[in-house]
C-alpha cells in the first residue's frame, strides 16, 4: 500500500513542485490549504492568506490529479501568531511570525491532524531537508544556501522531524522554477510573496496602530538626556535608524526600547554591538549542544561562531567577535556544519 502524503499547499511554485515531485515519487499525495481568517485590506472581507491562493493550490491540485482542502486555521493564526506578535511588540521586544507559525501551526497542528487522518507524512516546500542518523533524524541546509529556510524552521518539534518530508532539499530555486514551466504547471511563473501574510500592505507600524496603542514619548541618547520624541515605542525595534533633526548629521539607531518608561535610547552604530546574548524557550533538535557552534540572529545573518552554555531552559551565547543589532524578540538558531541544532528566542542582550 501507498504511502500518503499531506502536502501542505499556498498556491506558490514551491509547494506545487513538491507536491508534483511526491506524486512522481509514487506517494498516494493530496494537497491542503489552511485558510488563517485574515481580513483584506481591500475588500475588508475574511481571506485565507491571500487573495487568490486557495483558487492557485486548487488548479495545480486538479492539474495534478489530486486532492484538495482547505482547512479554517483562523483559530490557531489568532492565538498562536497574531496575538502573541502584537503581545511582543507591545513589550518592546520584535518577535518572527513565520516561525512561530511553522512551530504551530504546520508543524504542530495540521501535522497532528494530517496523522490522525491516516497520512504518512506532511510535506512542504520549504528549502530545508531531514537527514536520517543512527541517533534520530536532523534538520539540515538544503543545497540552494541562498533559499535556506532552515532558520525557519529551527523552532519545530524534533518530535515532528520523522513524520515530515521537504521535497526540495535538493533543488535549487532555478531548478524547481524550470520544472514547473517544463510540467506547465498553473503556478509556474507565480512571483513570491515577501509580506508578512497578515500584514500584506502599508507597514508593520500601520498594522500595530490598528490593534495596540502606544503613546509618543522621549526619545534618549546613551546618557540619558532627551534629544527628540518618538511615535510610540511599540513601533520600534532594535538596530532601526533613526532619523532626528539635532542628529547633527550623524546616522543614529534605536540600541534600546524601555516600554515600561515609553522610552527609546539612540546611537551611532557601534552601540549596536554586542558581545553575546541570553535565550530562552529553548528548542533542541540534537541530543547536546557542543560548546562551539554557529549562530544565526536573524533570517538575512550570516551565522557568526559562538560558544554555547546550556543551563535548564535558559542558554547563554558568547559571540567570538561581536555582532550588530542582537534583538530581544527574535529567534536565535544554532548551527554545525549543515546540522541545525536548535533554537531559543533572545530575552537579553550581552554588551
Amino acid at each position: 500500500m501507498r504511502e500518503k502524503v499531506m502536502v501542505a499547499m499556498s498556491g506558490g511554485v514551491d509547494s506545487a513542485v513538491a507536491a508534483y515531485l511526491l506524486k512522481e515519487q509514487g506517494f498516494g499525495v493530496e494537497g491542503v490549504t489552511m485558510c488563517l481568517g485574515v481580513t483584506s485590506l481591500d475588500t475588508g472581507k475574511i481571506r485565507c492568506c491571500g487573495p487568490r491562493e486557495v483558487d492557485d493550490a486548487k488548479a495545480v491540485s486538479q492539474f495534478l490529479g489530486i486532492g484538495h482542502n482547505v482547512l479554517d486555521f483562523s483559530y490557531e493564526m489568532k492565538r498562536f501568531v497574531i496575538d502573541p506578535f502584537i503581545r511582543e511588540y507591545s513589550s518592546g521586544r520584535t518577535p518572527n511570525p513565520c516561525i512561530e507559525c511553522n512551530r504551530h501551526l504546520k508543524f504542530g497542528t495540521l501535522l497532528e491532524l494530517a496523522h490522525s487522518l491516516g497520512f504518512d507524512y506532511l510535506a512542504t516546500g520549504h528549502y530545508a531537508g531531514i537527514e536520517k542518523t543512527n541517533h534520530g533524524y536532523r534538520l539540515m541546509v538544503p543545497k540552494d544556501t541562498r533559499k535556506d529556510q532552515t532558520y525557519f524552521l529551527s523552532r519545530m518539534p524534533r518530535q515532528s522531524l520523522h513524520r515530515v518530508l521537504f521535497p526540495l532539499a535538493n533543488l535549487s530555486k532555478d531548478q524547481v522554477r524550470q520544472i514547473a514551466v517544463n510540467e506547465k504547471l498553473p503556478s509556474a511563473t507565480k512571483p513570491e510573496s515577501q509580506d508578512i501574510c497578515f500584514i500584506p500592505k502599508g507597514t508593520t507600524e500601520n498594522y500595530l496602530r490598528e490593534h495596540l496603542s502606544s503613546l509618543p514619548g522621549d526619545i534618549l541618547d546613551h546618557e540619558g538626556n532627551v534629544i527628540g520624541a518618538h511615535r510610540g515605542s511599540a513601533f520600534y525595534t532594535i538596530g532601526q535608524r533613526a532619523r532626528l533633526s539635532m542628529s547633527g548629521g550623524k546616522t543614529l539607531y534605536v540600541i534600546a526600547i524601555d516600554t515600561a518608561q515609553n522610552t527609546i535610547v539612540v546611537g551611532e552604530r557601534d552601540r549596536l554591538v554586542a558581545h553575546g546574548l541570553m535565550a530562552g524557550h529553548v528548542n533542541l533538535l540534537s541530543d547536546n549542544l557542543p560548546q562551539k557552534a554557529s549562530a544565526k540572529i536573524r533570517y538575512s545573518h550570516v551565522p557568526a561562531r559562538c560558544s554555547v552554555i546550556l543551563e535548564n531552559t535558559r542558554m547563554t551565547i558568547l559571540f567570538d567577535e561581536p555582532q550588530e543589532a542582537v534583538t530581544p524578540g527574535q529567534t536565535v538558531a544554532l548551527y554545525a556544519d549543515r546540522n541545525v541544532l536548535g533554537s531559543g528566542i533572545i530575552q537579553e542582550v550581552i554588551a
